[in-house]
């Protein structure tokens, strides 16, 4: 299978995104990325919690949001385009009260106005703790 990406990434360069805004402040790194999917996880902690002890669901979908996001920027030029999300779904299979969380992105569609991304996202042990899947938009700059 040929590479999706626009160039080739590296790992650090990613984290140097993710190192900012919202993504940061979640703690979300990337741990991979191959020819078609990107990897990424998030600590299970006080930031990601809800009152309830177990990570909250708006802390995935900010995970599985931010990989995609990121994700469909790598695809695109960036000098004439940018990626924003058009529309996110999430399905919370089970509860997670600590650990990591890994996440795995990979494209269902690259389009030229949209891209959609299936996000699965698992506990330590590997089991799934999230379904989510994002369409991303592809506007000019």
């Amino acid at each position: 299978m040929s590479m999706i990406w626009f160039q080739n990434y590296s790992i650090e360069q990613i984290n140097s995104i993710l190192s900012q805004y919202m993504t940061g402040l979640l703690e979300i790194k990337a741990t991979a990325i191959d020819s078609h999917s990107i990897t990424a996880t998030m600590p299970v902690n006080d930031k990601t919690r809800q009152p309830f002890g177990i990570l909250h669901g708006g802390a995935s979908v900010v995970l599985a949001e931010s990989i995609g996001s990121i994700a469909s920027n790598l695809i695109i030029d960036p000098d004439i385009y940018k990626g924003v999300g058009l529309e996110i779904n999430a399905n919370h299979l089970r509860p997670v009260a600590t650990g990591l969380v890994t996440a795995v992105c990979t494209a269902v569609h690259i389009g030229k106005q949209t891209h959609i991304w299936d996000v699965r996202i698992a506990d330590e042990s590997g089991n799934l703790n999230c379904i989510s899947r994002l369409t991303v938009a592809i506007i000019p700059k």
